[in-house]
């Protein structure tokens, strides 16, 4: 409840701010099959730009509570660190073997939320492929509750004069990208690949300049 309420406050109190910053300008691969209105419990991936990308994505997805998976960097810093816990923020802690955050967030799904997940897991570096491969723990997460996977492919232009623009993709289940005849790890593995190529695909969307407004 106090996580939902910090959300709004921080939504309608921050609203002006972002129009500002964000300037964002939405982009639907088909509206009639996913908008930024959310049924239902979900998984949102999306490629990974900046640490802006997650505040991005609180107003692109108004309407609900976003709950994110984010790294333990994030929550070590002084006034971020409860601030991000106050909105629901899922800590990763990306070196460590507990995997606590994966049982949380199933959780959050079981009860009819929605989980963000920026599968590439860092931001790139200069020079490397983006985005980056796929970790196999939004798959597996995707796997194991069985809900609607959305992608989302962000440019990653805040702060600029430019817009900054977020494709919202049609929804899909990770179990179709899978394979009976493959191992469980295997299967993991496939569906990683198989929603990296779809992020990937809503960037060559928004490269080519045939978006579906």
């Amino acid at each position: 409840m106090l996580i939902s309420f910090f959300n709004w406050f921080v939504k309608i109190t921050a609203w002006p701010a972002q129009k500002i910053v964000f300037r964002t300008r939405h982009i639907y691969e088909d509206r009639s099959l996913q908008s930024r209105s959310i049924k239902g419990p979900a998984i949102i991936i999306s490629n990974h730009t900046s640490v802006f990308d997650y505040a991005a994505l609180l107003f692109v997805f108004f309407g609900r509570t976003l709950r994110c998976q984010m790294a333990e960097v994030l929550f070590k810093k002084r006034l971020l660190g409860p601030f991000l816990r106050l909105l629901g923020g899922i800590r990763v802690d990306r070196d460590s073997r507990d995997f606590g955050f994966m049982a949380k967030s199933e959780e959050i799904l079981r009860r009819g939320g929605v989980v963000g997940i920026f599968p590439e897991g860092r931001l790139p570096r200069e020079g490397e492929e983006r985005p980056l491969p796929f970790r196999p723990g939004a798959a597996y997460l995707a796997l194991v509750s069985g809900v609607k996977i959305i992608p989302v492919y962000t440019n990653g232009r805040y702060f600029t004069r430019d817009r900054a623009k977020v494709v919202i993709g049609k929804p899909f289940y990770a179990a179709d990208l899978t394979d009976e005849n493959l191992s469980e790890k295997e299967n993991i593995d496939l569906a990683a690949a198989g929603m990296r190529k779809r992020v990937m695909e809503l960037g060559k969307l928004l490269d080519e300049g045939t978006e579906k407004q």
